[in-house]
């Protein structure tokens, strides 16, 4: 059938659907072109998809995404800084039959909790973590962290991240994926609708093997943080596909 367009319809257009999981609910609060929201949204849906919604309990860290608990209709608590794995790890122990989930940030997960996230992993816990990787601390300003790429500018890299003098980044999911224990570990983005959709895969495979009792889970989601990384708000997707994709390739790490 073809559709007149040559002139306005006879009745207004109105909303039959909302496209927004019913399990957001509210409007966040983050800066224009972050990717963590993405990142939050996809992981809902996972939840409702799987049907475990009312059997799941999420940890989360310390960062812009703190904010998410407010609107996000999940069982979460909120830990101290970098200590989520610890405390999914004991929650899960006392409740075996829950899902468990983290969601942290660089900042959080790779330069305060290294060791938590490394443990959990070594241990074999039966948990999901997912780390949110900008590169930066967006919730105090736009530092530098443990994953920020070479060459990245920052609040306390003007200049870019230089290895002589602040190091080298370290590669969270790969150094998980290293570690007897782990049954699955991936790195997807948020940065265009085809990454979208990978990523979302990878999180449902995160829960299926926590549920099929498979041991440590873990994906590192690359969101984009154009404050953080003085760019146009626009050019977010395109900075993160040409800085941080480089050093960390994204992909399936470790499958059950």
């Amino acid at each position: 059938m073809t559709i007149d367009t040559s002139q306005p319809p006879l009745r207004d257009a109105r909303q039959v659907a909302d496209f927004r999981p019913n399990l957001i609910l509210g409007e966040h609060s983050l800066c224009p072109g972050c990717g963590e929201p993405v990142a939050l949204r996809i992981l809902l849906e996972v939840l409702q998809e799987l049907d475990i919604v009312q059997r799941t309990i999420g940890v989360v860290g310390h960062g812009c995404y703190g904010s998410f608990v407010r609107i996000m209709d999940v069982d979460v608590l909120q830990c101290l800084h970098g200590r989520a794995p610890a405390c999914a790890t004991g929650i899960k122990r006392v409740r075996p039959g829950v899902a468990v989930f983290t969601l942290q940030g660089d900042g959080d997960m790779a330069n305060e909790g290294l060791q938590e996230v490394l443990h959990a992993a070594a241990r074999g816990e039966n948990i999901t973590c997912v780390m949110l990787n900008n590169g930066v601390f967006g919730d105090t300003g736009g530092q530098q962290t443990a994953t920020t790429v070479l060459g990245q500018r920052t609040k306390t890299s003007i200049e870019g991240r230089d290895p002589a003098a602040h190091g080298y980044p370290i590669p969270v999911a790969d150094l998980v994926a290293g570690l007897q224990g782990v049954g699955y570990v991936a790195r997807g983005a948020v940065s265009n609708a085809a990454s979208v959709l990978q990523a979302k895969r990878m999180i449902r495979k995160a829960f299926e093997t926590q549920l099929a009792g498979g041991g440590f889970s873990l994906v590192e989601i690359l969101t984009m943080c154009p404050t953080g990384w003085f760019v146009p708000t626009a050019e977010g997707p395109s900075y993160q596909h040409g800085t941080m994709e480089a050093t960390y390739p994204l992909g399936e790490l470790v499958t059950p």
